[in-house]
């Protein structure tokens, strides 16, 4: 009987010191395993993508950093009245010449926008696209903005003298549009330009002689923003600023603001604006409209899409 006890207390002892040592190599373990998780930093997670920067691909004369989702097909309608100086005489530019731009886009792969468009003004045929370069992450690691690449070539197609050859017609647009939103609310965007020109005026009626009134080549910037009023009504306001000095007839710059109201297919914006051309070749290089002498005119744009 001594015996069994003897024996039972060496198994129990045993099983104590077995259960004791497991224990202390579990634990072992998990400090181990501890240590490393505290020695190995931990990496932010990657941010999702910002969406609705802006409501539309436009801001007033500009291009946002907005390309819509693939296989999204959008129709524009753009249009300037006169400018609003001349009073009762045209209905403060209501009853003016206006100028109507008519333009259909497409995105045919993720990123990718191409567009074009017929100008009433030397009815100009017009051909784009835009690539989103970057986009906004919020809540995690990414990119702070948004960047998107536009290009932009027009064909003058009305008949005129001044064009010995087809390529005279044709004049270019190049602009990096960098974009940040600030908010739920506020969105803003700087975007720096260049324009060239095949062809420009080589003869200075003001000098009296042949001089280049206007280099092939111009620089410039614009910066805009929007602010949601609402769900479906922001205020929007854009800047646009020539950098190159001409011989003669410097482009005016352009201040413009507006409102925009938005709908699931539809974005209208109606504003007030110094530049008239549409096209922005024109616009950049040839405004004359002065702001500082009242020199605005009354616009809207329409968009209307459909995703397929």
């Amino acid at each position: 009987m001594k015996q069994l006890n003897i024996s039972g207390v060496r198994m129990v002892c045993c099983a104590l010191l077995l259960v004791g040592y497991s224990a202390a190599l579990q634990a072992q373990d998990s400090t181990a395993v501890e240590a490393e998780a505290v020695s190995q930093p931990v990496l932010p997670k990657k941010g999702k993508p910002v969406k609705n920067t802006f409501e539309s691909i436009w801001l007033i004369d500009e291009q946002t950093v907005e390309v819509p989702v693939v296989r999204t097909f959008e129709m524009d309608f753009r249009h300037r009245f006169g400018t609003v100086n001349n009073g009762y005489k045209d209905f403060y530019g209501l009853f003016a010449s206006a100028n109507i731009s008519l333009g259909a886009n497409y995105v045919p792969i993720k990123n990718l926008l191409v567009g074009v468009a017929l100008t009433k003004s030397n009815m100009t045929w017009e051909g784009y696209a835009k690539y989103a370069l970057l986009k906004q992450v919020r809540n995690g690691k990414g990119s702070p903005v948004s960047a998107t690449w536009y290009a932009h070539m027009a064909i003058e197609s009305k008949e005129s003298a001044t064009y010995a050859r087809f390529s005279d017609r044709m004049s270019y647009f190049n602009q990096l549009i960098i974009a940040r939103k600030i908010s739920e609310k506020l969105s803003v965007q700087v975007a720096p330009g260049w324009v060239h020109h095949n062809v420009v005026d080589g003869y200075s009626p003001y000098a009296g002689k042949y001089l280049k009134e206007k280099p092939n080549d111009h620089f410039m910037v614009a910066v805009g923003g929007r602010f949601k009023l609402t769900e479906s009504m922001s205020v929007i306001a854009n800047y646009d600023q020539p950098l190159t000095t001409d011989n003669v007839g410097n482009a005016h710059p352009n201040i413009s603001a507006g409102l925009e109201l938005s709908t699931s297919g539809h974005v209208f914006q109606f504003f007030a604006g110094n530049y008239y051309y549409i096209t922005p070749q024109r616009n950049i290089v040839f405004n004359q409209n002065d702001y500082t002498e009242r020199q605005f005119l009354i616009g809207f744009n329409i968009t209307r899409l459909w995703n397929y």
